[in-house]
């Protein structure tokens, strides 16, 4: 269906690429190196190849804003399982902090949904349902990570963002949901709900729903998950249920996003550089090694 090939390889290249560019224009003048967990080039190929280069000392940014066992800790474990197989010339890895938060992810994320919006017919525009996604995990690891906390907390702050003149809260609440798509393992193993197209169903059982927005803000690059399990799965049952569906990009390599990742790299090499976060949580440690609980 897709020609045998994911779209994430090639939205890292470019994830990578404006990085590059910023900081060569702006600094500071790092180089910059990418390894993947699961597909060429391997994380162990890279840090081989940092060590050739004779680099110390590095900090990662993982391409997930959330705490979870998936989505933080295992990267961790992975980094320092490839550091130990390269050896005493593998580089220090520092991975950044949790991101979810940041100015610099909801505005990029907050110009994503207002551009799905204005794919809408305006007079429809105000009833469309906005329904964010991100991928589900079972709930006994949830329950040991702040990742579905965090993720109702990135959707509130994107919609203070496209909505900063709702008349209250509980208005701007009744607009959007958190759902949860892609999950796997036994049936008999509970996962965070509720499943994207359940809620559909849902919605369009109670009527009035003519429009939905689908957001994937649990992912920050495309894969088959969102292209697969959203474009052709969730699409499909849309039109079967005669419900007008729009899907959200990813950030992806949205400038302010790509802005964010240079912040993020600032406040960690200069301890004066500002620490941004929105809401009241405030930013997260600046850098989470092994030992993090997340």
């Amino acid at each position: 269906m897709f020609d045998g090939q994911s779209p994430i390889n090639s939205q890292n290249r470019a994830l990578l690429t404006a990085l590059v560019g910023l900081l060569n224009a702006q600094g500071p003048e790092l180089p910059v190196y990418w390894g993947n967990r699961n597909w060429h080039p391997l994380l162990a190929d890279t840090i081989r190849q940092m060590a050739e280069d004779g680099v110390q000392h590095a900090l990662a940014l993982v391409t997930s804003a959330f705490g979870s066992y998936p989505g933080c800790r295992q990267y961790l474990e992975d980094i320092e399982r490839t550091r130990h197989e390269v050896g005493p010339t593998a580089p220090q890895v520092e991975k950044l902090r949790l991101f979810y938060n940041h100015p610099g992810f909801i505005e990029s994320m907050a110009a994503r949904v207002s551009a799905a919006l204005g794919e809408i017919p305006a007079e429809r525009r105000s009833g469309a349902k906005l329904i964010y996604s991100a991928h589900s995990i079972p709930v006994a690891m949830a329950e040991r990570s702040p990742y579905e906390r965090q993720l109702r907390e990135a959707c509130r702050l994107v919609m203070e963002c496209i909505e900063p003149l709702a008349a209250s809260a509980d208005d701007a609440h009744r607009r959007w949901e958190l759902v949860f798509q892609s999950r796997s393992g036994p049936p008999s193993q509970r996962w965070l709900e509720p499943d994207i197209r359940d809620h559909i169903r849902q919605l369009r059982a109670a009527g009035g729903v003519a429009d939905v927005v689908i957001v994937p803000i649990g992912f920050l690059t495309e894969n088959l998950e969102v292209v697969y399990d959203l474009d052709v799965e969730v699409r499909g049952l849309c039109e079967e249920l005669g419900i007008n569906m729009v899907r959200a990009a990813v950030v992806g390599s949205h400038p302010r996003f790509v802005g964010m990742i240079r912040e993020l790299m600032m406040e960690r090499l200069d301890p004066q550089a500002p620490r941004l976060a929105l809401g009241p949580d405030g930013p997260g440690p600046t850098t989470v090694r092994p030992t993090a609980a997340d």
